[in-house]
């Protein structure tokens, strides 16, 4: 992991605290910036958004999608888990806790929309931060790279109709407009770009790629953390008189990386999978492409909306949650391989 990779938690913490600081005591720049929008597309955040997204896509291979085909079972495993548990599981979690549990200690003008983030965290699996992990726990790269090909694939597709039909079960008005204006702007759009841009690059040869990866990977973080700075900015006032939202927030998030990698990890376990392809199979289901959700936010709910405020919550906990989770499957290699079988299924 990169320097910014390793202590992102802090620099989000540290984003935390400046914005709601800068929020306070200069608030007028902050609101101009806020004003910035073209068809309800804050313009700054927009560009941040580009800059966080597109070098992240550029690593994605979708010449590695016949990869899929080694693998059949655990690739099944990863598209059940990220499309078909992962986003109804939290959807589930955001309604037991933020519309019941903590419903009496949370704003009651913002649950739908906390519940609305909580969604949009789970819509879309991890993109870039996945190969971090999968290296942390010696996962098999082609298969890693295979299945964020397949899944960034099915995102492009499958992104707006399980936002749109989960947020209508949660009886959220659905604006489907800038819901696909979202999909269009920070999937489609940075997907194409990115790829141009990797297809130029490999035509310099390999080692010119790698130079520009290495060069370009702060861009990321630190577009991240300017977009963090200016959603604190406006979210600081709620949060200095609710502190604990944060917190309970963070429990619903929890529960479903644990919740989801240890399900994805079993499953692999059951199917005959092995180790160095349940580890990346189970990271993926666990972690989240909080990049997207924070943009979608933020277009479809603005700046200090619950929503906003929710999938940063996301982001604060993901490096030292998803840390634990490469120990747990790393510590529980033995376990994983006693009862391993290519040819039988196992419990």
């Amino acid at each position: 992991m990169s320097f910014f990779e390793r202590y992102l938690t802090v620099w989000v913490f540290l984003c935390i605290v400046a914005g709601i600081a800068l929020g306070q005591f200069m608030p007028a720049p902050f609101h101009a910036l806020g004003k910035m929008e073209v068809a309800r597309v804050n313009v700054p955040v927009g560009l941040l958004i580009w800059v966080m997204i597109i070098p992240m896509l550029v690593k994605v291979d979708f010449g590695a999608l016949h990869e899929v085909r080694q693998h059949v079972r655990g690739i099944g495993v990863t598209l059940l888990v990220n499309w078909l548990v992962k986003p109804f599981s939290m959807a589930f979690l955001a309604w037991l806790f933020v519309r019941n549990l903590f419903a009496p200690l949370l704003p009651t003008d913002q649950l739908g929309s906390y519940l609305a983030g909580l969604i949009l965290l789970a819509a879309a699996p991890c993109t870039a931060m996945v190969f971090v992990w999968s290296r942390l726990s010696n996962g098999d790269p082609l298969f890693t790279l295979s299945q964020v090909a397949l899944n960034d694939t099915i995102m492009v597709f499958a992104f707006a109709p399980i936002v749109g039909l989960l947020l209508g079960i949660s009886a959220i008005t659905v604006p489907w407009d800038t819901l696909l204006t979202s999909v269009m702007l920070y999937i489609v759009i940075p997907l194409a770009l990115a790829q141009v841009w990797r297809k130029s690059l490999l035509a310099k040869g390999q080692a010119h790629f790698d130079a520009t990866m290495k060069k370009i990977g702060p861009w990321s973080i630190s577009a991240l953390l300017a977009t963090l700075v200016l959603l604190f900015a406006f979210q600081g006032k709620a949060i200095i008189e609710q502190p604990l939202v944060i917190v309970l927030l963070a429990v619903p998030i929890l529960i479903q990386v644990f919740f989801n990698s240890a399900l994805a990890y079993w499953l692999n376990r059951v199917v005959g999978e092995k180790h160095n392809v349940a580890c990346p199979s189970a990271l993926i289901g666990a972690s989240n492409f909080f990049e997207l959700a924070v943009a979608a936010a933020i277009s479809l709910f603005g700046f200090e909306s619950g929503a906003a405020l929710a999938t940063v919550v996301g982001v604060l906990i993901e490096v030292p949650v998803m840390l634990l989770v490469v120990q747990v499957v790393n510590r529980s290699k033995a376990w994983y391989e006693a009862s391993y079988s290519p040819s039988g299924v196992r419990f």
